[in-house]
């Protein structure tokens, strides 16, 4: 009962940080000294110590170094033409598929968070183009709009993943394994909204229509070209991982190098563009390095309280089966992801349901496979849907009904979260064929 009146505390206090609108990290870090300082008993000096070791641990973690790397490739991407060259890459491949050039939106995402590991990245970079072309050949505009919000997502689903990476630190589990696992439920849920795409197509043939391309051998030739940058990419920075030759960090570097050199190549690499990436690479790393501290600033306090063993015995004494835990998990993240973004909602939640996870015999790559999935959720759900953000602020359509188009595509992320909970070798026969 102490613990669960400690857990119920901690919790009243986070909620309170938020709502004053305190940064996130900074309220992570002020709960969880008060939270020593009150419920433990400590002396602030002792509370002071625990920080300062927590602080200097994480800040000198090689896996964090991966961050920044991945994070700054995504922005080189983003500031030159790729996402154009994707699209006029794939749209003679899609010619004469049902929905035609609305696969574009998710095999668009797909590549390109093959090589970013943002949602939001991707959702702008692949938006960028794909909004105004398709609305100009008179596209459905809840289809077009409606699968771009569900497809951005894939950037953290689909390797290399900045929120996998988080995870991986915090759960302490291989990150490579976990870049494997989130391969085969990417393509899954992407064929999923390919085939629900192909379906409304062959029900009402007006949200894709004719548009009177005709393509010749030589406009596929010219449009493997135009897709050589993005596949390049995925090429040394996921081969090198997958094959042993690089850590993530190492092969996040090589990905940057990779980046300016393509950058260079379409004659876009400028000291401006270095700038403005470096800036924009700095200040998101730093936000989410920050929120890692905090994270385990909080994990800490919560293992002095006893919380997350004491809270593990009480559940555990429910006798729920792993089914009932996971939908019971399941409806808890969708929760959180009304109100947080993916990386709050992993840091300030792990510490309590990892343990549960794990004493129900649940793999904990699995299980991070699923987390970013419900994560993915709160990517097209309001209020704090940040793909509907990004959607209205380049489109000006309300936030609300960008989320009602979306909302099949949440419906089908459900789906795959079925899928993965009764076929888990859907995320776990990759990285058991690659690292046994």
């Amino acid at each position: 009962m102490d613990a669960l009146l400690s857990a119920g505390a901690l919790l009243a206090m986070i909620f309170l940080m938020l709502g004053l609108g305190v940064w996130i990290f900074v309220g992570l870090i002020a709960v969880s000294g008060i939270g020593l300082v009150l419920l433990a008993g400590m002396d602030l000096s002792r509370v002071a110590t625990i920080a300062t070791g927590i602080i200097y641990r994480y800040s000198s973690a090689w896996e964090l170094a991966a961050i920044p790397m991945f994070i700054w490739m995504g922005e080189i991407i983003f500031r030159t033409d790729i996402s154009d060259r994707i699209f006029r890459g794939l749209a003679p491949f899609v010619a004469h598929v049902p929905g035609r050039l609305l696969h574009t939106n998710v095999m668009g995402c797909t590549l390109f968070a093959a090589v970013s590991g943002s949602s939001a990245a991707t959702t702008a970079t692949v938006g960028k183009i794909t909004t105004t072309e398709l609305a100009s050949r008179g596209y459905s505009r809840s289809l077009s709009l409606g699968s771009l919000a569900g497809a951005g997502s894939f950037g953290l689903l689909i390797p290399p993943s900045i929120i996998m990476i988080v995870y991986g630190i915090l759960a302490e589990v291989s990150i490579s394994r976990l870049f494997a696992a989130g391969v085969m439920p990417g393509l899954m849920i992407a064929a999923l909204f390919s085939a629900y795409i192909i379906l409304r197509a062959l029900l009402d043939p007006s949200v894709a229509p004719h548009g009177g391309e005709r393509y010749r051998l030589r406009d596929y030739a010219h449009a493997l070209v135009d897709l050589m940058p993005i596949f390049s990419l995925m090429g040394i920075v996921l081969g090198a991982i997958y094959t042993g030759v690089a850590t993530p960090s190492e092969a996040a570097a090589v990905g940057v190098f990779g980046a300016l050199v393509i950058a260079g190549v379409l004659r876009q690499l400028s000291i401006r563009l270095l700038m403005e990436t470096l800036l924009g690479a700095v200040q998101l790393s730093a936000m989410i390095c920050s929120l890692l501290i905090a994270a385990a600033f909080l994990s800490t306090a919560m293992g002095y309280l006893h919380i997350p063993a004491d809270v593990a015995r009480a559940i555990g004494a429910l006798d729920l089966s792993p089914a009932m835990l996971i939908l019971t998990l399941t409806a808890f993240y969708i929760l959180l992801g009304l109100f947080l973004d993916g990386v709050s909602i992993i840091v300030m939640s792990l510490p309590i349901t990892l343990p549960l996870v794990v004493a129900a015999g649940i793999d904990p790559v699995w299980f991070g496979i699923f987390l970013i999935v419900t994560v993915e959720l709160g990517q097209v759900t309001p209020p704090v849907g940040f793909n509907l953000f990004v959607l209205q602020g380049m489109t000006r359509e309300p936030v609300g009904r960008i989320a009602v188009y979306a909302f099949p595509f949440f419906c089908l992320m459900l789906i795959g979260i079925v899928l993965l909970a009764v076929f888990p070798e859907i995320a776990l026969w990759l990285p058991g064929y690659l690292y046994g």
